[in-house]
């Protein structure tokens, strides 16, 4: 998990100096066929980050909420019933002891059962402050994406009449090609007519 945490801050930073280039660029050559494209794969980049992030964060969540349900499970084994409301509240506590107020161990089974259960309750503490700190990430990535959107619209709407114009070019330099045969044509018509005049 604090491995991901930090790949997923390493990428973060990365996208961001790209962008910081980008917008570097973007003031000494702001027409750059090649800075658009760079910054159409940056896009892209963070919104593929972004849906990664996502999944990883929903990932979480659901382990959370699997955890949490054994533990009340074992809780319940050992004769401590708690309701949803509770179990939440001894979570927030952020401190397994809570789990052992009132609960008389008689087996080694029972304490097995009571670690376990002070296990799960550090593993949620530590979900919950990455899903925090993936929150605020995700905000981070949200924002830049959003400021991205129309900047990508405009890319695309200049690649494709950038065809348009290339067929127009095109199509006009053929033309010129043919006045120029004809004025050629011309033009050595009138010398020879000229110099038939002449003698």
């Amino acid at each position: 998990m604090a491995e991901i945490k930090k790949t997923a801050n390493k990428v973060r930073a990365k996208l961001k100096v790209i962008e910081q280039n980008i917008e570097q660029e973007e003031h000494t050559n702001k027409s750059s066929a090649d800075l658009r494209i760079r910054k159409t794969q940056h896009s892209t980049l963070s919104r593929k980050f972004v849906e990664v992030m996502t999944e990883y964060n929903r990932t979480q969540t659901d382990y959370r909420e699997r955890c949490k349900g054994r533990i009340q499970r074992q809780l319940e084994i050992t004769g401590r019933t708690t309701t949803n409301e509770e179990l939440e509240e001894m979570l927030e506590q952020g401190n397994p002891a809570v789990f052992t107020q009132g609960i008389i161990m008689e087996t080694q089974q029972a304490k097995q059962t009571l670690a376990d259960i002070e296990a799960r309750h550090a593993d949620i503490i530590k979900l919950e402050n990455s899903i925090r700190e993936l929150h605020d990430m995700f905000m981070d990535m949200a924002m830049l994406v959003e400021s991205q959107g129309e900047m990508i619209d405009r890319i695309e709407y200049h690649v494709e009449h950038a065809v348009d114009y290339v067929q127009t070019a095109t199509q006009d330099t053929k033309k010129a090609l043919k006045y120029q045969s004809k004025a050629r044509r011309v033009s050595s018509k009138l010398l020879s007519r000229l110099s038939l005049l002449t003698i």
